[in-house]
């Protein structure tokens, strides 16, 4: 989700998600994303790892923003927007716990299991690879949908640095490694967050003036 709002794609004309194709697609996404969140929730825990339950929130949120993608399919822009409003206050939730959190393991926390991290951020890895390759036909539709698979895309990258944190505990053994992914996703959370808010609450203006100059 970090990645979700770098791009803003406004073409006219191109694909709306419409089609019981691309629904279906996204459905399995927001499977995908579910269970990977269930899956990292419970080994980051087991693990011990910040950067793990950071990326497990990721997915959460990727999981819940996919599903009002879904449902704001061929919706009105205020629509659309209200839903936009949610999902980055959401995130910016998550990153303020995720970032609290960080902060008391690192007066608290012991080095992670560098095992666990690299073998499910591997298994992240491949979770959105798979996402990034079942929306890849729809990659250049209109901003709602391209951004599903920048989503994706992006996240695909994210995993490596949680890999990387494996490692680099693995030779160091220093929890500073996993705790400094999972500031750097907090921060990532947070400056999606102010964007995903800053661009609705534009589009919300824009839905309202419309309305204003059609009544």
């Amino acid at each position: 989700m970090p990645g979700c709002v770098h791009q803003e794609l406004r073409e006219e004309g191109q694909f709306d998600g419409r089609a019981p194709a691309f629904k279906r697609a996204l459905i399995a996404v927001i499977a995908i994303n579910g269970a990977m969140f269930l899956v990292e929730v419970f080994a980051g825990y087991l693990a011990g790892s910040q950067a793990l339950k950071a990326d497990a929130l990721d997915f959460a949120g990727d999981t819940a923003t996919y599903m009002l993608s879904l449902a704001v399919i061929g919706a009105s822009l205020r629509i659309r927007s209200t839903a936009a409003l949610f999902k980055g206050a959401s995130l910016g939730l998550m990153a303020l716990f995720v970032l609290a959190t960080t902060v008391v393991s690192a007066f608290t926390g012991a080095a992670p299991e560098a095992n666990v991290m690299s073998g499910i951020g591997l298994l992240a890895l491949a979770a959105n690879v798979v996402s990034v390759l079942i929306l890849l036909r729809w990659r250049d539709g209109d901003a709602n949908i391209r951004s599903v698979w920048l989503c994706s895309r992006n996240d695909a990258i994210g995993n490596v640095a949680v890999i990387g944190a494996g490692a680099a505990v693995w030779a160091t053994g220093s929890f500073w490694p996993d705790l400094i992914v999972a500031t750097l996703l907090a921060g990532l959370f947070a400056k999606s967050s102010i964007a995903i808010v800053t661009q609705a609450l534009r589009e919300r203006r824009g839905s309202l003036n419309i309305a204003k100059t059609d009544s």
